[in-house]
């Protein structure tokens, strides 16, 4: 109970309309000192008046002149809370503080000179205007007090207060009191002159590191660009080396034409049908280039790995030439992974078509996928019958724009583009080769089976 009052008050002190950053920190202690002040001050003079009308104390007018004075201060405090809550922090302290100063220098006049140094309202003014509004109201506050001591003084040589004091005790009284509150007034000027060094410090420190970051971040922009500009040319490569994939599965159909022919109108559907996922694919692949300025990034998806291989199968037979042979397993369970499936289209045509060159007098290309055995993810094996690659070779096949092919007839982008791709997707890549002993690259990726599981059911619900 008590904790959620004392925290809803903090909220509502901290909530106000104050700007400046030093202000709204200083405003919830401050509004807690001026309602203190509207709440002790009464209480403490109701003493007072509780003593004169019981008949234990005779100062009568003396304590009307300070009811009077106290009173207007606790006004001020009142108006300086409500200014606050608007947002004027500053005006609302110099109010507050100079209906204190003027109500003290005012008592000066009219009290006896041994009470001076019992004050303690001199000293949280000071403090408050020095560590609120700065040095200049610091030291004005300072000469303020100075001159209420001066007339204090004045008062009482000269007669005007009820009990006067010795002319030198009466001096000696005011000039202790003043050094002791110029001395403290200089602590407090030096301990705010250093506060506010070290707040002007902080705040000079966070505009530079802010010019520094927005800087670094202007040149953090300028590198991307460049280097998005030099990967546009990388990425044309690629994208010529995948044109040249799907183009020669084009021709492999076109090629066939007059046997095709001969097959009838079903055969010639079926190419033209060929022909379109193969555009289809080559649109993909211009569309990527063209959104490259946007950085797109790769949009995985779950899909089913050996029924991908029997829709690809078709561009995959139209990619050899008739002396390749092309043998595809897969399992019949199904091997859901989660990755961007055009990307994965691509990737096995790439390998496919290093198969090919690696096999002008013709042999045989492999595709199995299968579980892998004690573990929740499919194996994805391409083996082909060609002239394989020497130690040296096979270490570097995966880096970019490596190639051992003659200029114009490749890239060296293909392989890198699937070694990025399966790792992206969470898996592993190896290949196997020597040479005249042909090559077999080993895709290991998760199985996406709650995905799959998902779906089932959704599939399930749906048709119930």
């Amino acid at each position: 109970m008590i904790g959620a009052f004392l925290e809803s008050a903090r909220r509502w002190l901290g909530d106000t309309p104050v700007t400046d950053p030093v202000d709204r920190r200083n405003a919830p202690f401050v509004q807690v000192l001026l309602l203190f002040f509207c709440v002790f001050v009464p209480l403490n003079k109701s003493l007072y008046l509780w003593a004169v009308l019981s008949g234990r104390w005779h100062g009568r007018s003396m304590l009307a002149f300070d009811v009077a004075t106290d009173l207007l201060m606790c006004v001020a405090a009142g108006v300086a809370v409500w200014m606050i809550r608007r947002g004027h922090f500053r005006r609302a302290v110099s109010l507050f503080l100079g209906t204190v100063l003027a109500a003290m220098v005012a008592i000066y006049a009219v009290i006896d000179v041994k009470n001076v140094a019992v004050e303690v309202f001199p000293l949280m003014v000071l403090a408050l205007g020095g560590l609120v509004l700065g040095r200049r109201a610091l030291w004005s506050i300072a000469a303020l007090q100075v001159l209420g001591y001066a007339i204090c003084l004045a008062s009482n040589l000269l007669g005007f207060v009820p009990e006067k004091q010795p002319a030198l005790v009466a001096t000696g009284i005011i000039i202790s009191t003043t050094g002791a509150y110029l001395l403290i007034a200089i602590i407090v000027d030096r301990t705010v002159a250093a506060l506010r060094e070290a707040l002007a410090e902080s705040i000079a420190k966070t505009n530079r590191l802010e010019r520094e970051m927005a800087e670094r971040e202007r040149a953090q922009q300028q590198l991307v660009h460049a280097q998005k500009m030099e990967a546009v040319g990388r990425i044309a490569s690629g994208v010529a080396h995948d044109f040249d994939n799907v183009l020669n599965v084009v021709l492999g159909y076109a090629m066939r034409r007059e046997r095709l022919a001969d097959r009838g109108a079903g055969a010639l559907v079926g190419a033209l049908e060929g022909v379109e996922t193969a555009a289809r694919r080559a649109l993909a692949i211009s569309r990527k280039l063209l959104n490259f300025s946007r950085q797109d990034s790769l949009r995985p998806e779950v899909f089913d790995v050996a029924a991908l291989l029997r829709d690809i199968e078709p561009m995959l037979r139209q990619l050899f030439p008739a002396e390749v042979r092309l043998e595809l397993q897969a399992d019949a369970a199904g091997l859901p992974v989660r990755a961007d499936r055009g990307q994965f289209e691509l990737m096995l045509l790439n390998i496919a078509a290093n198969a090919r060159d690696a096999m002008p007098a013709g042999g045989r290309f492999a595709v199995r996928a299968r579980r892998a055995a004690g573990a929740p993810a499919m194996e994805l094996v391409l083996a082909d019958d060609g002239s394989g690659m020497p130690a040296e070779v096979r270490e570097r096949v995966f880096e970019p724009f490596y190639t051992t092919k003659p200029a114009g007839t490749g890239t060296g982008l293909g392989l890198a583009v699937v070694y990025d791709l399966v790792h992206a997707a969470g898996g592993q890549i190896t290949v196997e080769s020597a040479p005249g002993q042909g090559t077999a690259f080993l895709i290991r990726l998760p199985l996406a089976e709650d995905a799959a599981a998902e779906s089932a059911m959704d599939l399930a619900g749906g048709h119930a």
